[in-house]
């Protein structure tokens, strides 16, 4: 590793030492001092476009950009001076200048960056505003499914950008024009949808204000549950319950299962289950069809299909590996199937009386829905996928008290999942859980080794490898496209010969997905949040008493009274599914 040097600098007259390729805005951290941004994202968008974290330093011809100016020894860092207060509001109030400020009716009202900083600052009308101003209406783009675009909103920050080109490396935004008429966009002005987006939501994350969120779909689940004629039933993803309590004020980190049944159960639902369940389907399916693969000389390597960001990624970008894509639905899709189908026939419901909601950490799951080969019933397996952030606003809307609810269960039978189901979120989560039932199935017997820590943490790629019976299993794991790129032309090189492969759509996995709570740069900047989110679900695996997919009782019960053996033929047509090869710009419904 590089010795870096240190230099000695001043942040407000308090001497500090700091290595030396730090910037003024790391220094200033450094000794506690917090300078605004609003276009920064650390190694993602650095810079210096807002203007925000103007300083006032020793040495430079007036004020710098805090994000990307570099220290040097002996600098005195001023950040709270008048002239530095004056100079980010007067920013700021530029910023107003063609901003549409109808906060009260939208969707990042006190979750906004720039509403926050307009708050620290004074900041109550546009300065800028009159009647010769120029006026800016850009049209909305609600063209895709998942995702809608308001430029309206937009303050040129790029963080959007940089999520998309540098975070994901797939790029279907940029700027357009110059000058005043500088807006975001796609190329030759395309609707989103007609792009090779693969709606992964990160520059929903990253984008400070609401200038892209995700289609809200809240309404039709209110309708769903007022309608008596319906049965409405909903499926809760692992890493819900990680995350959801940091739209209430609750830690990162924080656990808050019980709550959100509580919660859940209050809105209305006629039944709420564990999607933990199906996660542990997904796993014996998977599991079985990997050993199939390697027995009789199947497509390797296999590579997972729970994330459909990255499904819709391989289709558009590595439509040659579509083949190696194991067939299995995602969770969310066998939780519909198998209740539309299984659970509607022992019931005697009819399937088009039940309406199917998943609550996920994903945006792109509302492109999933609609997918063709994701009807066992004959009707869709999920009617809605709604974020994480859009069941917190249900919760809101209804006035539940999500804080100080008592912990509550999830209704049987669908309740039970083992370890393995709970770290799904997390990136090498499936991997792990994959692997401690298909080495149990090679080995038709058990196998000790159940904590598989080569496949863990937030590294963007991953390998493992480990000797089961007379096999040497070798695994990668990745997560974020960028990764998912960089792998794939490894194994296309011939440079990597893993047999089973993880890829996760967003970095970090579930647990950073495009529909979780926002979180403002400052956070994101400087705390490892996948990390501490993944931290939940590692922690609920460890304290399971059933720790391997194939051991769940209400799993072993499905396949009992319905489907037979784990890859039967009624599992493949229930719980399996399809893919197509997709050109870079064709939208293919």
């Amino acid at each position: 590793m590089e010795n870096i040097k240190t230099v000695k600098v001043k942040v407000n007259g308090r001497e500090i030492e700091v290595p030396s390729n730090y910037t003024v805005l790391e220094a200033a951290r450094a000794a506690k001092v917090n300078i605004p941004t609003l276009c920064y994202l650390k190694d993602i968008n650095e810079i210096g476009a807002c203007r925000v974290c103007l300083t006032e330093v020793t040495g430079a011809r007036g004020m710098v950009a805090a994000c990307v100016y570099p220290v040097a020894e002996g600098m005195e860092i001023k950040t709270n001076t008048e002239k530095v207060r004056n100079a980010r509001k007067l920013n700021l109030e530029l910023v107003l200048s063609n901003h549409d400020m109808r906060c009260l009716s939208c969707s990042r009202s006190t979750t906004c960056e720039l509403q926050t900083l307009c708050n620290e600052y004074g900041i109550q009308a546009g300065t800028f505003l009159n009647d010769n101003a120029k006026e800016v209406k850009h049209p909305i783009d609600d063209s895709s499914v998942a995702i809608i675009r308001d430029n309206n909103k937009c303050v040129l920050c790029r963080r959007c950008v940089a999520a998309c080109a540098t975070l994901q490396e797939i790029g279907v935004i940029g700027p357009n024009d110059r000058g005043y008429d500088t807006h975001i966009g796609s190329a030759y002005e395309m609707k989103l949808a007609d792009t090779a987006c693969v709606n992964c939501g990160q520059c929903i994350i990253y984008c400070p204000t609401a200038a892209l969120y995700e289609r809200d779909d809240t309404q039709k689940v209110f309708d769903a549950i007022s309608d008596p004629t319906k049965h409405v039933a909903i499926c809760c993803a692992p890493s819900v319950r990680a995350t959801l309590g940091e739209a209430f004020g609750l830690a990162p980190g924080t656990d808050v299962e019980g709550k959100m049944v509580s919660a859940v159960r209050s809105l209305g639902f006629d039944a709420v289950y564990n999607m933990n369940l199906t996660a542990d389907m997904t796993i014996v399916e998977e599991a079985t069809e990997l050993i199939d693969r390697i027995q009789n000389g199947g497509k390797l390597p296999m590579i997972t299909s729970c994330s459909p960001g990255w499904i819709k990624y391989c289709e558009h970008y590595f439509p040659e590996f579509t083949e190696n894509l194991s067939s299995c639905k995602s969770p969310q899709q066998m939780f519909g199937a198998i209740y539309k189908t299984y659970w509607a026939k022992k019931n005697n419901i009819d399937p088009k009386d039940i309406f199917f909601v998943s609550v996920i950490p994903c945006t792109a799951k509302k492109f999933e829905v609609g997918r063709e080969n994701q009807s066992a019933s004959g009707y869709p397996d999920v009617d809605v996928a709604i974020t994480t952030r859009e069941l917190a606003s249900m919760i809101t809307k209804v006035g539940i008290d999500f804080v100080n609810l008592e912990d509550e269960e999830f209704d049987a039978p669908f309740a039970m999942a083992t370890g393995a189901g709970e770290i799904f979120g997390a990136t090498g989560g499936v991997m792990e859980a994959a692997l401690r039932t298909a080495a149990e199935l090679i080995l038709g017997g058990k196998f000790e080794k159940t904590d598989f820590e080569e496949v863990r943490g937030t590294d963007g790629i991953k390998h493992g490898r480990y000797k089961v019976g007379d096999l040497d299993v070798k695994v990668a794991v990745c997560s974020g496209t960028a990764n998912a790129k960089k792998l794939l032309r490894a194994i296309e090189a011939g440079e990597d010969d893993s047999v089973f492969v993880e890829v996760m759509c967003c970095p970090g996995g579930c647990v950073n997905g495009g529909g979780q709570p926002y979180q403002p740069a400052v956070v994101r900047n400087n705390v490892n949040l996948p990390a501490v989110r993944a931290s939940v679900l590692y922690g609920a695996d460890s304290d399971n008493e059933l720790r391997k997919s194939h051991e769940n009782p209400a799993l072993k019960l499905i396949y009992d009274e319905y489907l037979g053996e784990f890859g039967s033929e009624k599992a493949h047509h229930i719980l399996h599914t399809s893919y197509v090869k997709r050109g870079l710009y064709k939208n293919i419904k």
